[in-house]
């Protein structure tokens, strides 16, 4: 059982790529997944839950729900992203 601290982690890979960075921070996940979607390809960060309070954590009471719902999933929630560029703003 992963230690307490290491409960929440946040998987930052290209969709369809098994190339992943793990990352205990959402902050510096969601950072990192955006600097990787600036290449134009889109980015998931998902969200691993090891125990009931990394679920509830993450989303509170809903988190439990989906938890408990099925607590071996691989996967808690998929957040997708996806940057593009403008261009110039004058």
């Amino acid at each position: 059982m992963p230690s307490k601290t290491h409960d929440l982690e946040f998987h930052v890979s290209f969709a369809g790529s098994t190339d992943t960075r793990i990352f205990h921070n959402f902050d510096k996940a969601a950072g990192h997944a955006l600097a990787k979607a600036c290449s134009g390809r889109d980015v998931h960060i998902d969200v691993v839950t090891f125990t009931r309070a990394a679920a509830r954590r993450w989303a509170g009471e809903y988190g439990l729900e989906v938890y408990d719902s099925d607590p071996e999933a691989s996967v808690h929630d998929r957040i997708l992203v996806k940057a593009e560029s403008l261009g110039h703003v004058a």
